[in-house]
């Protein structure tokens, strides 16, 4: 039902936005009516409109998101050349946000209102308050200009290399990393100080088990329910929330293709992104 709803919306929505499909793939100059007028019956778009809508739902539902106006390539096409960025971008930040949020979590839930907390906590919150755009300028500032460690812009693919890749993407996932870890850290802390108190860790305390035992063994996995639950909404969050980290770094991942759609006017791959994302 979201998916439907969000796919209303935009298609909606692409009608009142200015600009003419039509122009678009003839362009401006070219006013033959009957190759217009034959033009807009091709797309459809001289139909009512929701009978438009009831054609590209069931299209959608098919796996037809129709063909982009200016490269003629099929939307789906267009997303399967643009996803494999996307998606590592996501699962890297994913994978080293929580290697570096749970043992964070852990030691700050642990040593709970001690220094080491403190200076945890304060600078989670500095994360999740500090906007994605203005850390990834302050990266390229120093790691690429300064430093020279990593490009500031552009993306390598798998294909050239690993090594090429790692260094591509370094800066991107580190801005992505950086919200995610703060995130996820104070949310497990939270958990981690509520479970500590519980009367069968007390009891393991009894027993003389290690720290690390009652930690790892008896804490976490009871406090990692709204860990896990917020983890796997970010999949989807990540996906929609890198558009403007793939523009700023100009990553080919799905972003950059709906700015590039939008700035097009090329309706079709505009929805059939936000229908992905969504």
């Amino acid at each position: 039902s979201v998916v439907l709803i969000v796919s209303f919306v935009t298609f909606s929505l692409t009608k009142l936005l200015p600009g003419d499909p039509v122009v678009v793939i003839l362009g401006p100059q070219y006013s033959n009516e009957e190759v217009r007028a034959a033009v807009t019956a091709d797309l459809g778009l001289d139909k009512p409109f929701i009978e438009q809508y009831g054609s590209y739902v069931w299209g959608a539902i098919h796996g037809d998101l129709g063909k982009s106006y200016t490269s003629k390539f099929e939307t789906t096409e267009l997303l399967g050349q643009k996803l494999p960025a996307s998606h590592e971008l996501m699962i890297l930040a994913q994978i080293l946000s929580l290697f570096i949020s749970i043992p964070l979590a852990m030691y700050s839930a642990y040593r709970a209102n001690s220094r080491a907390d403190k200076a945890i906590t304060t600078t989670t919150f500095g994360l999740i308050s500090l906007p994605g755009y203005a850390f990834a300028v302050f990266l390229v500032y120093l790691f690429a200009l300064q430093l020279k460690w990593f490009p500031a812009i552009g993306y390598s693919p798998l294909s050239d290399g690993i090594v090429d890749n790692l260094r591509s993407i370094a800066l991107p996932v580190s801005v992505l990393v950086a919200g995610l870890t703060a995130v996820y850290t104070r949310l497990l802390r939270s958990d981690l100080i509520a479970t500590l108190q519980e009367d069968f860790v007390l009891m393991a305390r009894s027993k003389g088990l290690p720290t690390w035992h009652i930690l790892l063994r008896h804490a976490l996995r009871p406090s990692s329910f709204s860990l896990l639950t917020v983890f796997g909404i970010q999949f989807g969050t990540l996906i929609g929330g890198s558009v403007i980290l793939e523009q700023f770094f100009v990553i080919p991942g799905v972003g950059s293709l709906a700015i590039e759609s939008i700035l097009k006017r090329d309706y079709l791959v505009v929805q059939g992104v936000v229908l992905v994302i969504a």
